[in-house]
């Protein structure tokens, strides 16, 4: 789902490749990194923000719900008191692992470590 900078749904765009659907999936400072956590292991809200320690809960939550409403993300709520929500990988999620992985190997590959 195409979005501006500011998170409203972007009405008609007009395709230039056909990168610009994932693009417009994975657009977004933290997406990236939530969704190559996420991969590893199903998270807890908390252990999401710990994993990335300079996002703040707004900017986390908003980057979640986005990934979820372009249905890379699943919630899971319990319940429990307090509250227990675990953020996972959908199968389509799943299925961008081996893009991420690539994206980690062309990294290695080619860019010096800072």
């Amino acid at each position: 789902m195409a979005r501006s900078r500011f998170g409203e749904v972007v009405g008609e765009q007009i395709e230039v490749c056909p990168v610009t659907q994932t693009q417009d999936i994975i657009a977004g400072k933290w997406k990236i990194i939530i969704l190559w956590n996420l991969s590893t292991q199903t998270r807890r809200f908390n252990e999401l923000q710990r994993l990335l320690p300079n996002i703040s809960k707004g900017i986390l939550t908003r980057q979640l719900r986005e990934l979820e409403e372009d249905q890379m993300v699943h919630w899971e709520v319990y319940k429990e008191v307090p509250p227990k929500v675990e953020y996972s990988l959908t199968p389509l999620g799943e299925s961008f692992i081996p893009i991420l992985q690539s994206m980690g190997e062309w990294s290695k590959k080619n860019l010096v470590s800072k």
